[in-house]
């Protein structure tokens, strides 16, 4: 059954963007409201600074389990379902966040967030979905517009801490678990609308327009990591990609702890995650002019030494509130922005579309591992040897996506 005319391609890539950049603000605010809360939550369930970014790491981790997991749900149904998926799963963990500080249970929290992950995936499966149907030279405008979507419902979520304050008392649950209710709601939101209005589904409509060889089912993980390792430009984005989130994780997560050791407050903590937000999102339209003008690789290794520069800011940085944490967290952002639309414009680019959806998975699930335990070991780094020692650490990442963006950059685009 034919979904679109040929001449209506143009159109359903219209309305796929604005359906996308919909769903991208409200469950930004969904997922972004709990960072800055999650660490100290964790804290204080466990009753160890130790084990403060457990909470993250488990998040981290079901997004890999579930980026995986979703891409081979999208291969079978489409994006819609399984961005929908993604949304549910993780407002039921923000729901299971709440009843765990209800009950201090952390068991129950690790549960919560390992549900979380889900959205974590859907979200970034959407920039994916921003690329089925786009042309090859505006491939990468077409995603980092998506990316942006993600600076309204992000920059406001961490600042919803005080609200989350206020409704917590209202309903007699616990402070810290206030932006996980709130963060629920923003989750179903952003079901409901990708729901409703993805329609018709792009990647169904992109393998309808495809030669009769590239319709094949999709592959196998063993499919997909042979094709990765047979093309140096994607294997370059994979692990570019990996390497700069696990690098913005493992830093931001324990930035919550490191300025309330110097005494600063949960709304002076929300701006400081925010500003850092604002870095990670608001610029990436230019991000993906770039991209597209310049080339995928030389903008992934811009993204490696921007890296680096915040963490010298970072690592420099007193505890408690400073010009250079907020200096240091907003390029940390930048930098992860330049990687990663970098990276995944790169991995598009470089992926058949028989095995599109099983190459973007597992490039999300590698992202995620990587990132999961870097944040495993910050929260140990951070607790023996301090916050300093993380930051360098972290470089070691970031030189890293340096030189995947030089590899990346040495390999022409596909035909």
């Amino acid at each position: 059954m034919t979904l679109v005319a040929p001449a209506s391609v143009a159109a359903v890539q219209k309305r796929t963007i604005l359906t996308l950049v919909a769903t991208q603000a409200v469950g930004a605010m969904g997922i972004t409201i709990g960072i800055a809360t999650a660490s100290l939550l964790a804290r204080d369930l466990s009753g160890s600074e130790s084990m403060a970014g457990l909470s993250q790491t488990t998040q981290v981790l079901g997004a890999a389990v579930a980026a995986y997991v979703l891409g081979r749900v999208m291969d079978a149904r489409g994006r819609r379902f399984g961005l929908v998926a993604g949304y549910v799963l993780g407002a039921a963990g923000g729901l299971l966040a709440v009843l765990a500080g209800v009950v201090g249970s952390m068991t129950l929290l690790l549960v919560g967030a390992e549900l979380l992950g889900a959205t974590t995936a859907a979200n970034n499966g959407a920039r994916y979905a921003a690329t089925d149907l786009a042309p090859a030279r505006s491939r990468a405008r077409a995603l980092s517009v998506v990316v942006w979507a993600t600076t309204f419902g992000a920059v406001i979520g961490p600042n919803l801490t005080g609200v989350a304050e206020i409704f917590s008392d209202s309903v007699g649950i616990p402070v810290l678990t206030g932006p996980f209710a709130i963060g629920s709601m923003g989750m179903l939101a952003a079901a409901l609308v990708v729901g409703v209005f993805l329609r018709p589904d792009p990647l169904l409509v992109a393998r309808e327009g495809a030669p009769p060889a590239e319709k094949a089912k999709g592959t196998s993980w063993r499919r997909a990591i042979a094709v990765i390792r047979e093309r140096p430009a994607l294997a370059a984005a994979v692990v570019g990609q990996a390497a700069a989130h696990a690098t913005m994780v493992a830093v931001m997560v324990m930035t919550p702890l490191h300025m309330e050791h110097g005494g600063a407050e949960l709304d002076v903590i929300g701006f400081v995650i925010s500003v850092h937000v604002l870095g990670m999102f608001a610029f990436s339209p230019l991000v993906g002019i770039a991209a597209d003008k310049l080339g995928r690789g030389p903008v992934l290794a811009a993204g490696g030494v921007v890296l680096l520069v915040s963490l010298v800011l970072a690592g420099a940085s007193p505890t408690g509130s400073s010009w250079q944490i907020f200096g240091g967290l907003f390029l940390l952002g930048l930098g992860w922005s330049l990687a990663t639309v970098a990276a995944s414009t790169l991995i598009t680019d470089h992926a058949p579309l028989a095995a599109r959806t099983d190459i973007q998975g597992a490039a999300d699930m590698a992202m995620g591992l990587t990132a999961a335990a870097a944040s495993a070991g910050a929260g140990v780094v951070v607790g023996n040897l301090g916050y300093p020692v993380l930051a360098a650490l972290a470089a070691l990442l970031a030189t890293v996506v340096l030189a995947a963006g030089v590899v990346g950059a040495r390999h022409a685009h596909p035909a």
